[in-house]
């Protein structure tokens, strides 16, 4: 079954972990043996080679550079401009994909509607191009509002305004309080250009703030439930039925820690912790039950998010692995319609009607 993920790192990989994803997981993994410097090395679930075999093929792609201040000790760039530059780079890789036939780039419904027609036609997946929508996450790196329209030029169709801890337009996971100005300034710009606001890892203040100042359309790419994970990272019932009303559709992730309660990083074992791809359905069921159907709900993995298979489920070797979810879906109960519209069909009403 085609399938759409709203959450991918890829830039990410490729350029800090310097990771060639042209490559098959298994080639990638090998040349990772050894390594020490990042805690999933040789343990990489994605590629392009392994989205084309998942049938998975179009993405929401992500650029990332966090800005830290003196006194935050978060991995980051220490300047926005360095945190722009480190985006740019990110974009270059993209492009370059680009050139090689590995990739491309959808901004407007004339393109998706093109690149769904490549897919739909029949023929060798492994030589299609993976689609991927432009998306930046955490916004330190916008050097001051005006660097958005630069952004919307080359392609940025969504953006979350924070990421993890303090950050310069919004406060993200593990932090508090509300925008300032310059977030609103933010968050109107953004509705001018008709760009995705993705309220993934705002805080709670900013996530509600965000909502009463954002016009336009919202998504959460990558979002697990507060009731089954009690963590400010994930969404409360009241949130979700928020993001319900505003016609969003909300990414299931799997990264293991928000799957199952009680998981301690760099110890806790996906099987030990029995964390397995039915989890995952058990948060998509949350939202259904809360949304009163199952149009709210997509895929958005974050799979290689700086985490490898030490903190995914055990029964996913690689993201191709995203074609078992169907089949534990059918046995929850849930039509072949219901089905297709969590692995691709919500992502593409949102995007119709986003950008119609």
């Amino acid at each position: 079954m085609f399938c759409i993920d709203a959450h991918l790192d890829l830039s990410m990989n490729a350029l800090e972990w310097n990771r060639d994803l042209t490559q098959p997981v298994a080639a990638i993994n090998a040349r990772e043996i050894g390594l020490t410097d990042k805690p999933d090395r040789a343990k990489a679930v994605v590629s392009l080679p392994e989205l084309r075999r998942g049938e998975i093929g179009l993405v929401v792609a992500t650029q990332i550079g966090r800005y830290v201040a003196p006194d935050n000790h978060l991995p980051g760039w220490h300047s926005p401009q360095q945190a722009w530059a480190q985006t740019q780079g990110q974009l270059a890789w993209y492009k370059t994909m680009e050139d090689a036939g590995e990739m491309v780039q959808i901004t407007d419904i004339t393109g998706l509607e093109q690149h769904l027609a490549l897919w739909e036609g029949g023929g060798d997946s492994s030589k299609k191009p993976v689609g991927y929508i432009l998306s930046l996450e955490g916004a330190d790196s916008i050097i001051d509002v005006s660097y958005l329209q630069k952004a919307y030029d080359y392609g940025l169709r969504a953006l979350g305004p924070a990421h993890y801890g303090p950050g310069r337009y919004a406060n993200g996971t593990d932090a508090t309080g509300k925008m300032g100005d310059n977030g609103i300034a933010l968050l109107k710009e953004m509705e001018r250009l008709n760009i995705i606001l993705d309220a993934t890892h705002l805080c709670d203040d900013a996530f509600w703030q965000a909502l009463d100042n954002f016009g336009g359309h919202v998504w959460a790419s990558h979002n697990n439930c507060r009731a089954l994970v009690d963590h400010n990272r994930q969404y409360s019932d009241e949130m979700i039925k928020a993001l319900v009303g505003r016609g969003a559709v909300i990414g299931a992730a799997l990264d293991a820690w928000m799957m199952v309660p009680g998981w301690v990083r760099g110890q806790s074992d996906p099987k030990t912790m029995n964390c397995n791809l039915e989890v995952m359905a058990d948060h998509i069921d949350h939202i259904c039950q809360i949304a009163g159907n199952a149009l709210h709900v997509g895929m958005g993995t974050d799979l290689d998010g700086a985490f490898g298979r030490e903190q995914c489920p055990y029964d996913l070797e690689t993201i191709t692995d995203l074609q078992k979810v169907p089949e534990i879906l059918t046995k929850r109960g849930y039509s072949q319609t219901d089905i297709e519209q969590m692995m691709y069909g919500n992502w593409l009403r949102f995007l119709r009607n986003a950008w119609k």
